[in-house]
Formats: structure tokens, sequence, C-alpha cells
């Protein structure tokens, strides 16, 4: 059973109106770091200036909101009805919810951080498609010199969206490094092939503008969570066998100095039915992945089995972090696609954090304070290419929420 995807005349008309880039961008206030000035005229930004556009532009961001919000809850009912009343989805639901109960002293306080933070440029566009926009994070000082991580957030190619890594993006940032969250559509709106198509023009909008921002163009790193590292993943590995066929690109593989995979899973052929096993029902995901000829198609694993050795000889250091009490994508999926990379003499390394879940990397530990395993492992590597020489370092965490109730949401997660 497939799944039709509704749009009508009403929905094409909304995201035409209200959904076009030349209508959308967020005001936000100066930080050192804003070279690209979004009332300006900047890229991403919008052209005008002066007290007589303030209301206009108000009324074009409220516009935007709302066309955005009809259009979402239009999809999440389509999608609800698709996946029915199950009980592993009822149960995943309510443990969702007391999940994000005993998380929400954190979640409120990074949520505010992202709305009114001066150091954070939300939905910079960087496409025509609903959804092609991105968030920075940036340094308090950027100099061009500054190292940039764009990141793909994970969600189960359903849930995904750009804000779910800010909290990365904050921990990144006030270590020196500009992080570029890349949303894109997400199934029913989209599927996996949309998914990486917006995920590669997310990565060349980086790529080719990074520089306006304060960041090196010569230290573009690609980051991946979850749903997400797949779908960097996927990008990753079409790039490189489009550039080894002499075939046109937006962006060079060559750029991005390291790809960090977290959480994901590369082929989609062995993880199919462990999925269905967690509640994302097999004729759901072969929705998403756009039949049976998907799952070959859209994993790397089997795509890197298949490809040149010109193809392979191209792509940049690969590290993959899983947790090995990973329920969600288990930690063999790092592990295979590490084997399959390294035999094809491709540089890769799996870091794998012993008791670790799914959300315990991304979620619990950022919001615990202190050391952060994931952020040093990520900065090691940054450091080390560094051309300069130098460390960049940052402040140490505070803690976000109690320990009893991280302690509890790493029980009750339904992740």
């Amino acid at each position: 059973m497939g799944i039709e995807m509704e749009y009508n005349t009403l929905d094409v008309n909304l995201e035409g109106l209200y959904l076009n880039p030349s209508l959308s961008g967020s005001r936000r206030r100066k930080s050192s770091c804003d070279s690209a000035d979004s009332d300006g005229g900047g890229v991403g930004g919008r052209g005008g200036g002066g007290d007589d556009d303030k209301c206009p532009s108000f009324r074009r961001d409220m516009e935007h909101a709302a066309a955005e919000t009809y259009l979402i809850t239009r999809l999440a009912f389509t999608l609800l009805r698709c996946l029915g009343l199950g009980y592993r989805w009822i149960s995943k639901l309510l443990a969702l919810g007391v999940y994000a109960v005993l998380l929400m002293p954190g979640f409120i306080q990074v949520g505010y951080y992202y709305f009114f933070s001066s150091q954070v440029r939300r939905s910079v566009v960087y496409g025509n498609q609903p959804r092609n926009r991105l968030d920075l994070y940036l340094p308090k000082t950027c100099d061009g010199s500054n190292p940039v991580v764009a990141f793909v957030t994970g969600g189960a190619w359903i849930i995904g969206y750009k804000a779910w890594g800010s909290l990365l993006g904050r921990r990144l940032a006030e270590r020196g490094v500009i992080v570029a969250c890349i949303d894109y559509r997400n199934f029913p709106q989209g599927t996996i092939g949309d998914m990486v198509k917006d995920a590669s023009q997310g990565i060349s909008f980086i790529c080719n503008n990074v520089a306006i921002y304060g960041g090196d163009p010569k230290q573009i790193y690609l980051m991946g969570q979850s749903a997400g590292a797949h779908i960097s993943a996927c990008a990753l590995m079409d790039q490189a066998v489009k550039e080894a066929n002499g075939e046109r690109i937006s962006w060079s593989v060559s750029r991005i100095k390291a790809y960090f995979g977290l959480s994901g899973g590369y082929n989609m052929t062995e993880l199919v039915d462990h999925f269905h096993q967690r509640g994302l029902y097999k004729r759901i995901f072969l929705s998403i992945m756009e039949g049976e000829p998907g799952l070959h198609r859209f994993s790397p694993e089997i795509v890197a089995k298949e490809s040149s050795a010109k193809a392979l000889s191209l792509l940049p250091p690969i590290i993959l972090f899983h947790g090995t009490k990973d329920y969600s994508i288990p930690s063999s999926a790092s592990e295979n696609f590490a084997k399959v990379l390294k035999n094809a003499g491709v540089e890769v390394r799996v870091v794998l954090y012993d008791g670790k879940t799914h959300t315990d990397l991304f979620l619990q530990d950022p919001l615990r304070g202190g050391r952060d395993e994931l952020v040093e492992d990520v900065m090691v590597t940054i450091n080390n290419n560094n051309a300069d020489g130098t460390n960049l370092v940052g402040p140490i965490p505070r803690r976000l929420v109690p320990e009893w109730q991280l302690q509890l949401a790493h029980k009750i997660s339904p992740f």
C-alpha cells in the first residue's frame, strides 16, 4: 500500500506565495560575525532598509510562518492517517511526551537561545523549495578563519527540523566553529530523493557562501545525525560518483575536510525489517525510500561497494560515531559501513560510546553540562586540521537539566 502525495492547488498556491525565498529571512540583531547584513540585501537575506520596510517585513514573516504551520499541519494529518494508530505508535507517543517533559527545563533554555541570541541567524534561504532554509550559529568573533560544520539533523525522515541542531550548534559555536543546520523536506512532503537533493543544495550554498559569514571555505566539515547521517552520506556518495564520472556538479567533494556520521544507518536493505519492529512500518518506510529499488539506491554502504576506485578516492576522511546501546539504529550499522570503506581504501574511523543510546550523545549529554565526549571528539579532528596549529577551546558548559531527570529520560526514551 503506497502513500499518495496530497498536494492540491491550494497547497501549491500557498507555497508559491508564502514560501518564496525572496519573501523570507529573519531580522536578527547584529553580532560581530554579521558581515552579511540580512537587511542589506546579503545572501539569504532581504533587500531594502529603513523604518518603512519594518512593517511589510514583519507581515511577510508572519505570513510565511502561517503558511508553514498550515502546510506542516496538513502533512502531519496526512501522515497520521497513513500510519494509523497502532499500539507501537501510541506507546511511543506517550513515552515521547514524558521524555519531553523531563527534558523541558533544558529545551526552554536552548529555545530562548535559538530565538533571541544575536549569534543565531535563522532561516537563511538556500533554495527555492519549501523548507530550503538553514540556521547559522556564529561564534562571537568571525575573522574568515573559522571552521564550518554543515549539519543535517535527524528525525526518522519524517519529523526532522533544522532547530533540532541548536544544542550542537551552540556548543560548537562556543568553540569558534560556525555551524549551519540544514533543513530539508520531510515525508510526506517529499521522499528520500528530495531530501538528498535538498541537503546537497544546502551543502553547495555553504561551500559557495560561507566566507560571507566569516567562515573559512577551506575548512568545511559535513555532519549528520540519525536520518540526517544517512541523508548526508547519500549526498556525499552521490557527489563523489558524479564528480568521478565528470558530470556537472555545484560543489566538490574536495571541499569537505571530513565527514562525521552520528548514530546513522547506511544500508537500508538491512535496516528495513529492524525499523518495522521499532514502529516505522515497512510500507511507510518503502514509501519514504521510493520503493524496493530505493533501498538499494539510497544505501551509502551499497553504493560504496559498487562505486569506482576513482569515486572512492575522492571521499574525505570519515568518522562514524555510535552508542553501543542504540536500539533505534544498532551500532553495527556504522561498523559495517566502516568495513566496506576500509576495504576500499577510504580513510575511516569508528568511535563507539559504551552504554550510550540513540539520543544520549545528541541530547542528554549536552544538557548535562561539563565535558561533552562527542563535541570533544569532533573538535580533535577540527583542531588537527587547523592550518595555524591553534586549538579552538570554549567555556565549560553549565548543566541545563537535573541529573535525576536525565537518568529517567534515558530509561524512558522511545528512540
